[in-house]
């Protein structure tokens, strides 16, 4: 890594995970886990092991599991925290513990009523206590752009003397602008004389809009390191996008001057694979991985593209992984060409998969004259969310019309015995649901359903997300079918299996950052 690449650490795992209605089982963290691999981050936070028992496996399973990139875990200033971080992150090749502490005065007096001094202590000796378990050490001040610059320099001075590798300057209610960071930036380069011995990082949130211009700002005042999230997840408003801050850096290369080693190729993959198993859309309009991000409608605009695409694209859509293939898939189509274009897509299965993906393929081809890449992303990603099927949807049967009352019958399979139940709903997915929870024997609370079309005409596919509750604690479901109504069922079962063999951690996140 040359002197003028900027590290890319992401948080998804972490702090992305902690965005209202997301909780990821260790599977599926070690899934999203592998594909930041594949994006050539520098870095995974991958949790807070001591913040529950599912959040220290999944920490665990990563660093055991995941070669070839950094593993992180957060860890307040505190022995308890530190020893379940370094238990958890053994197996790492490149592990890092991440202290934190609150600098700000609004923090100490209010959240963790101590004195500045008091602070600075406890941070100097969680610090040392870190670096005798592992040599890189992360230091965060939480709330440091709400905190005075005097102490905070004294902070992180302190902390560098402790032994810490890295300190990060988190702005962790988006409360900063970029002049004011750049300037806060600068203050500390000139007034921590051991700075140099250290990468400096930022951690910015998008409460006021600005994380990608104040991570920019950033970059373009000499730090080391970004922290940042797949589709900018993350607490409140979110963190900086790693696609918006990452193809900033590569598109305005002749203004930053800062070179990321992240293989632009999978950005696509990465954002479509962390929304699927998140249940967290994309809007139409985000950058880069929005739907609309390389739509052209205004004639002007499709003229120009037409004729030179850079009138209108600063960056093509192949540059982040959509390709648009000549190949075109229907139910003649083979296993090899199948194959072929996932490999296009960005997936590398194994045998196993492949062969599971492609009689998904056929099924769906079978009812589909022409198969699209989304068709193809979502039978593969839709299946990556899987939980033991405790229950399975044989069949579901609607009676509804605009004078009558829906009724749904639903046959659930369990083991080896089918429950049939019958009831009447609101409309056919209200019918549905209610039928579910008789057959199954269970209550539960609908939180969100949310339905969107995989593609457009009358024969696309519908992919249904929803959220259930029981006990104050929500579980994600998905299901996938041309028919919405057994999409929505599918979606429905695989949210009460998850609620059967999960039990969420507590997400109380202690004052991260």
């Amino acid at each position: 890594m040359g002197v003028s690449d900027v590290i890319i650490y992401d948080t998804t795992l972490r702090d992305g995970e902690q965005t209202p209605g997301v909780n990821l089982n260790a599977k599926e963290k070690l899934e999203i886990a592998k594909q930041l691999k594949n994006l050539n981050v520098d870095i995974i936070e991958a949790g807070f092991p001591i913040a529950s028992n599912g959040d220290f496996e999944a920490v665990k399973l990563i660093a055991n599991e995941v070669k070839g990139v950094g593993v992180s875990a957060l860890a307040r200033a505190s022995r308890a925290d530190i020893d379940r971080a370094y238990e958890a992150l053994k197996g790492a090749e490149r592990p890092r513990i991440h202290v934190f502490i609150a600098t700000s005065d609004i923090h100490l007096k209010y959240k963790l009523k101590m004195s500045r001094e008091e602070a600075l202590n406890k941070a100097v000796e969680m610090v040392a206590y870190a670096k005798s378990k592992l040599q890189d050490v992360q230091f965060s001040a939480e709330d440091a752009t709400r905190s005075d610059w005097d102490y905070l320099a004294k902070v992180y001075e302190s902390v560098i003397d402790a032994g810490a590798t890295t300190i990060n300057i988190p702005d962790t209610v988006g409360y900063t602008t970029p002049g004011e960071f750049a300037q806060l930036i600068d203050y500390l380069k000139t007034h921590v004389k051991n700075i140099d011995k250290v990468a400096i990082s930022v951690h910015c949130h998008n409460d006021l809009g600005l994380a990608v211009a104040n991570s920019l700002t950033a970059a373009l005042n000499g730090v080391r390191q970004i922290e940042v999230t797949i589709n900018g997840l993350g607490e409140r408003a979110g963190n900086a996008a790693l696609e918006e801050v990452v193809m900033a850096l590569n598109t305005r290369k002749d203004y930053y001057k800062r070179n990321v080693n992240i293989n632009t190729q999978q950005i696509y993959r990465t954002s479509r694979l962390v929304s699927t198993l998140t249940g967290i859309s994309v809007q139409p309009n985000k950058a880069i991985v929005g739907a609309n991000a390389f739509a052209h409608e205004a004639g002007i605009h499709q003229h120009g593209v037409l004729s030179e695409r850079s009138t209108y694209e600063i960056m093509t859509p192949e540059s982040i992984g959509l390709s648009h293939s000549s190949i075109v898939l229907g139910k003649h189509s083979g296993r090899h060409a199948f194959e072929a274009r996932l490999k296009e897509l960005g997936y590398n299965l194994d045998p196993e998969a492949i062969n599971k993906a492609f009689e998904r393929f056929k099924d769906l081809a079978d009812k589909k004259k022409t198969v699209l890449d989304q068709d193809i992303e979502a039978i593969v990603e839709n299946k990556s969310i899987s939980v033991p099927e405790i229950y399975q949807l044989e069949f579901v049967q609607i009676s509804s019309g605009s004078n009558i009352t829906p009724t749904a019958t639903v046959g659930i399979k369990r083991e080896n015995e089918v429950v049939q139940a019958a009831e009447c709903g609101d409309g056919p997915v209200d019918a549905v649901f209610k039928a579910i929870e008789k057959a199954v024997g269970q209550e539960v609370e609908l939180e969100d359903y949310f339905l969107k079309s995989v593609t457009g005409g009358k024969d696309a596919l519908g992919e249904v997300t929803v959220k259930i509750s029981k006990n104050g604690k929500v579980f994600l479901g998905h299901g996938l079918s041309i028919d919405v109504i057994e999409a929505s069922a599918r979606a429905f079962v695989n949210a009460i299996n998850r609620m059967m063999v999960e039990l969420p951690g507590d997400k109380s996140d202690g004052g991260r950052d």
